[in-house]
């Protein structure tokens, strides 16, 4: 196996088709990710632009509008009622997690195809109805696990199809970040179970080596035992400052831990019978990562290039929908999700593994 191939055109956008034209975006959601991530990444693309915003407030909605030089800026209840639908081809939708559903229905309503931030809903009988909404339409629901076009994941994926490190048996994930530090304001959404879903942890980061794991993989989760412990201030509405869990992916064993209450970092690593893949830093948005490879005496170390994820992300939503193919992924794939990130709440709850 020439393992150096595998880093020649590092950065190839492998899924690529090749798109014309300019899919118009509405933002719908302008908290900081929005703002600072979301619509810089769309501005860095080929093939999309941001074309309208929606905010809680009409000020900030055409405060933003006005300062980015946008069709327009508006309101949730003024999306919803199809205000300047005729602005935008597509939407991005990033509030809170218990609120996507009101939004992504209006969408389907309007005829526009929807990248949805992760996890898709707060709950899941919420994500269901969401994926039922896009049946029997012509748009497309996607939902915005931006490590699937991240270039380390899909070489990292490769190698393990390639059967690099023989069978996989076993994996290691971790996420974690100092949420208070980050966002010093204990009221936030993602402490909020009303928005956020059951808990903060596990749904906002953990999500992350659950899905990735997926990905990589290309194996769904069938059962999971969990444990979770809230004790610092700030996290008394959550059952899941810190949280762990043991995965079974149909036969390889995933250890998986998340907390919004540790240092930040973040890895992945896959164990096989013959070798094994680690890729660390991992998750975190244009940060520069490590890629080790072992197989017997082959011991091989990367730093991979500084990626901008949500410019891929964007990038290929754009590449698929004004294609008019299949996006991946899409709300079924989210949905299963949803499911597993239920289990790991009963699992931790009850104290008995659960079926997912």
């Amino acid at each position: 196996m020439d393992i150096e191939s595998y880093f020649d055109d590092f950065e190839d956008r492998d899924w690529q088709r090749g798109a014309e034209g300019t899919l118009r975006l509405a933002m719908v959601g302008l908290g900081w990710w929005t703002t600072d991530r979301a619509m810089p990444a769309v501005a860095e693309t080929e093939h999309c632009e941001t074309t309208v915003v929606v905010s809680g407030t009409k000020e900030k909605a055409e405060g933003v509008a006005e300062e980015e030089e946008l069709a327009a800026g508006i309101t949730y209840e003024e999306f919803q009622n199809g205000e300047a639908s005729d602005a935008y081809d597509a939407v991005y939708i990033c509030t809170p997690n218990a609120t996507h559903l009101e939004n992504a229905l209006a969408a389907a309503e309007m005829g526009k195809d929807v990248l949805c931030e992760k996890p898709m809903e707060g709950d899941v009988e919420r994500a269901e109805e969401m994926v039922e909404a896009f049946e029997g339409v012509d748009v497309q629901l996607m939902v915005a696990y931006r490590m699937h076009t991240e270039p380390s994941v899909r070489r990292m994926k490769e190698l393990v199809e390639e059967g690099f490190i023989g069978e996989p048996l076993a994996v290691h994930g971790h996420m974690s970040q100092s949420l208070l530090e980050m966002i010093p304001n204990p009221d936030q959404w993602r402490l909020n179970p009303e928005l956020a879903g059951r808990g903060t942890s596990v749904t906002d980061l953990g999500i992350y080596p659950i899905n990735t794991t997926r990905f990589v993989l290309d194996t769904d989760p069938v059962s999971v035992t969990a444990q979770m412990v809230s004790e610092a201030e700030g996290f008394e509405d959550v059952p899941d400052e810190r949280a762990t869990m043991t995965i079974d992916y149909d036969g390889v064993t995933a250890s998986i831990s998340a907390s919004q209450n540790m240092y930040s970092t973040g890895h992945l690593k896959i164990i096989g019978s013959e070798g094994e893949l680690t890729l660390e830093p991992c998750f975190g948005n244009r940060t520069a990562r490590t890629l080790e490879l072992r197989r017997n005496n082959i011991e091989t170390t990367t730093v991979t290039p500084q990626p901008n994820q949500m410019l891929e992300e964007f990038a290929y939503f754009a590449d698929r929908v004004l294609n008019d193919d299949p996006v991946h992924p899409d709300g079924e794939h989210g949905l299963h999700d949803m499911r597993t990130l239920e289990a790991v709440y009963d699992a931790a709850e009850t104290g008995e593994r659960q079926d997912i």
